[in-house]
């Protein structure tokens, strides 16, 4: 007798018998294993990294905004975090949600997607459907997943379910979770896209159907890149009003008084993070199979880059003013994460500044409460702890470094106990002379 393999699977997602296996337990594979898991699900969590698996298995959390609670939680409702690729075979939904970083040269690497598609290939079979959340070039899912799947044998809408659907999440942010930011999917055939919105739309509050993969695929794009041209627009502002004696955050309070036509992006000491840094650079590198090159959102690219070099030489210049070198200077830098109120430095601006600094002779260290130790990096190495923030320890300095405006750390203590504080987050709105806005 021939299955109906689609029905047969919309039937179990539906009824919530389905076997979510989610890829990738970092910032997007948590929330989402987390999300499904409370909503009735079965989940199997994959990851390679053994540590992660032992922490989740002993109802550890290591990411801040999911408690250890709900990890027991999750284990007691029947999650099962693991390093076993085998266990795809019992999945009915496989989502992968792996990192996309770049390589050296500023182009895509699939490292991540590729290992994860080599370890399951052995184990899919007949009636799963597979998406893809990881951020990536329009073409990804069509030019990588698609041959892989096929090379078994599957039929494409037939009898194995292709979807892509762009992660969303945004960690630190209070007023969005997984379950209320409306979910784009896009897939290979009406039933590909049929069962890619039976499998959200359990999970996600309002799910958003788009044309095919690679339409999907540049949605997330055109979010992010708007995102990083605004940024680089405010942050070119920024230096220019910085030379005509401008405040430029008070410029932007003043200006998003306009109840149309403006939105308020504010400047900063750089980008950082697993998105807005990287993503621009995926299409960048995908337009030139096209011929073209995209010059306004190489110019942000190249505007956000330049903004760690405008930080360092206010301070520079700072140091000047009082008659200290940079050689002979310590600096207390406030913040390593990449931006405030999450405990991840992923191409965090804080740290290419701390690194600058060090070149040049500074005595760096930190304060960042979210990560109490350096983390392991492969491009900067700082043998370092985070500093306490005690009298003492301020009136060591010789200035202090605003970077990551954390909102539970008092700024006024700062200012009070310091001889001179660097402002790159507009943190501080009075006047005063011991403030260098930068």
């Amino acid at each position: 007798m021939k299955i109906n393999y689609s029905s047969r699977l919309e039937n179990i997602i539906s009824n919530k018998k389905a076997t979510i296996g989610i890829f990738g337990l970092g910032y997007v594979g948590m929330p989402l294993s987390l999300r499904f898991s409370e909503v009735g699900y079965k989940v199997i969590g994959f990851d390679i990294d053994a540590k992660k698996i032992r922490l989740l298995n002993k109802g550890n959390s290591y990411i801040k905004h999911i408690s250890s609670k709900q990890i027991k939680k999750m284990l007691s409702a029947g999650f099962e975090p693991s390093s076993d690729f085998r266990k795809v075979k019992k999945c009915d939904a496989l989502v992968i949600c792996v990192p996309t970083p770049l390589n050296k040269n500023k182009e895509p690497d699939l490292t991540f997607v590729n290992q994860t598609l080599e370890l399951m290939l052995p184990y899919l079979k007949k009636g799963q459907i597979l998406s893809l959340e990881s951020t990536t070039y329009p073409g990804t899912s069509e030019e990588i997943i698609y041959p892989k799947v096929t090379s078994k044998g599957f039929k494409v809408g037939k009898d194995f379910f292709l979807i892509y659907s762009p992660e969303r999440e945004d960690p630190g942010n209070l007023d969005y979770e997984t379950s209320s930011i409306p979910k784009i999917v896009g897939g290979f055939s009406k039933s590909c896209v049929s069962l890619g919105i039976a499998l959200y739309s359990n999970a996600i509050n309002k799910i958003v159907s788009v044309s095919d993969t690679r339409t999907a695929e540049m949605v997330k794009l055109l979010e992010n890149i708007h995102r990083a041209v605004n940024i680089g627009l405010v942050n070119e502002m920024k230096i220019l009003t910085d030379r005509m004696g401008l405040d430029i955050f008070e410029i932007i309070d003043a200006a998003s008084t306009k109840p149309f036509g403006f939105t308020p992006y504010y400047p900063g000491p750089g980008l950082g993070g697993h998105c807005i840094p990287i993503d621009p650079f995926y299409l960048t590198w995908k337009a030139k199979e096209f011929g073209l090159h995209t010059r306004f959102i190489e110019l942000a690219g190249e505007i956000n880059e330049s903004m760690p070099f405008f930080v360092v030489d206010k301070i520079n210049s700072a140091l000047n003013k009082i008659g200290i070198s940079m050689s002979k200077a310590k600096i207390l830098v406030i913040g390593i994460a990449y931006k405030k109120n999450v405990e991840d430095p992923r191409e965090s601006p804080s740290i290419k500044i701390m690194d600058l600094l060090r070149h040049a002779g500074v005595e760096v260290s930190y304060h960042d409460p979210l990560i109490p130790n350096f983390p392991k990096m492969k491009k900067y190495k700082f043998n370092l702890k985070s500093l306490e923030l005690t009298k003492k320890n301020l009136k060591d300095q010789s200035l202090i470094l605003v970077s990551t405006d954390h909102d539970q750390i008092d700024y006024d203590f700062i200012l009070n106990h310091s001889k001179l504080v660097v402002d790159s987050r507009g943190v501080y709105k009075q006047k005063n002379k011991k403030i260098i806005k930068a």
